[in-house]
């Protein structure tokens, strides 16, 4: 049985070249793989601490949408920029706005609203210290009471407490739900943290240890829940066929993270980037590709780079010739339509763009194939895919939803 809860979706006014800025940077340190990582590294050189992730591939398998919704679910909110749950922390709980990250394994607290000890608080007086492409924190590790629903409670969860906090305006912390490997050194004298849902799994509250993420695509800034996160299974009344899995890549620095492989075609019969390894991501805004493959895109649609966003835009006369886009991912097609390619039209201004401009979310990564991670399909993609993370079987899924084909923005 599901268990779900509701929150409103949080914007933030940010212009668009912020986004990308964000995304970039965000690309950057995740391309960057492995590095020195620690406290004592951290502030050194202010790297992003990242794990080499070590999986074991299993078989492409399909999940018949016919079978029954599994595990628990809490909802998640989209912030224009990244989504938001609220997670309670401690007894009594103080609810905290936490960025869902699936790039990213550490969970904690800090960076506005202040952390409050309660009966379950305890401080291991470790250090702990993480550096993002946009932002980092470094503090304390508590082990506290993490709720996440009535029925998803973490009796002692391991979270970092920020004594300092930089890049996380308007919100609280991150609850971080990629690959264990990656908090890998993260806390001083520890190897690594188990995340929330490695201890979800471990005490028997989930049965698998996987996160269905489902996102409906936003059409308003009104405050509205849009999304739903759930733990243990795949929530099957949000999609509308099966669920099909791929192997985590074998391709580094990719593997490190929720790394698949894909090849990208625009229309028919254009290729626009050959298969390749790349990331799902909830922490990235855009659909980030090769720069090589960028320009392609560029010439295919005849999009034009805009100065004052740095976002590339159509005309209504060529959004209306603009082919989809086909996203082969284990031979399967996934298509992003020409309205899935667009920001929302009624979004504009949380760009900080013009009403009657028509923006692509399709952006360059910064770099050139080849580098081991060639595309970052983020929440701009998601929204039009279910998703499921699982590291029981070490694999990602996708799935369409009632919203891949939507025509919102």
């Amino acid at each position: 049985m599901s268990h779900s809860l509701r929150f409103a979706t949080k914007f933030a006014n940010t212009g668009a070249r912020d986004i990308l800025a964000r995304d970039r940077a965000r690309a950057q340190k995740l391309l960057a793989g492995i590095q020195p990582h620690g406290p004592a590294a951290y502030h050194a050189h202010e790297l992003r601490t990242r794990g080499a992730h070590h999986r074991k591939h299993a078989a492409t398998a399909p999940h018949s949408a016919a079978s029954a919704a599994a595990g628990d679910t809490i909802d998640v909110t989209d912030a224009a920029v990244t989504y938001t749950a609220s997670v309670g922390v401690g007894s009594p709980a103080t609810d905290f706005t936490l960025l869902i990250d699936t790039g990213s394994s550490n969970t904690w607290v800090g960076a506005d609203k202040k952390y409050t000890k309660t009966k379950t608080s305890k401080s291991t007086n470790k250090k702990v210290n993480v550096s993002y492409g946009s932002g980092s924190f470094s503090g304390t590790e508590y082990t506290d009471e993490v709720t996440l629903s009535s029925a998803l409670v973490i009796p002692t969860q391991s979270i970092g407490v920020a004594s300092t906090a930089q890049g996380f305006d308007g919100v609280d912390g991150i609850l971080g739900i990629g690959p264990v490997d990656l908090t890998d050194g993260t806390v001083s004298g520890t190897t690594n943290v188990p995340t929330v849902t490695d201890n979800l799994f471990r005490q028997g509250t989930i049965a698998t240890e996987s996160i269905g993420i489902f996102y409906e695509p936003s059409t308003s800034a009104e405050s509205v829940a849009n999304g739903e996160l759930t733990f243990g299974g795949v929530d099957t009344t949000k999609i509308t066929g099966d669920v099909s899995y791929v192997p985590i890549t074998s391709t580094s620095p990719a593997s490190q993270y929720w790394g698949i492989d894909q090849s990208v075609s625009y229309g028919d019969s254009t290729t626009i980037l050959d298969s390749t390894a790349g990331i799902v991501d909830t922490g990235t805004t855009l659909v980030l590709i090769a720069t090589d493959a960028f320009q392609a895109y560029q010439k295919a649609t005849g999009a034009k780079l805009d100065q004052t966003t740095g976002l590339l835009t159509v005309t209504e006369a060529q959004f209306n010739n603009l082919q989809s886009l086909f996203f082969n991912i284990g031979g399967v097609s996934y298509e992003l339509s020409a309205n899935a390619q667009i920001w929302p039209r009624a979004l504009n201004s949380q760009l900080g763009g013009s009403a009657d401009t028509i923006y692509l979310v399709v952006s360059d990564l910064g770099s050139q194939s080849g580098q081991g991670l060639d595309f970052i399909n983020g929440f701009t993609f998601l929204q039009r895919f279910y998703s499921v993370y699982d590291v029981t079987n070490s694999q990602v899924g996708l799935a369409t939803t009632a919203f891949t084909d939507a025509e919102t923005n």
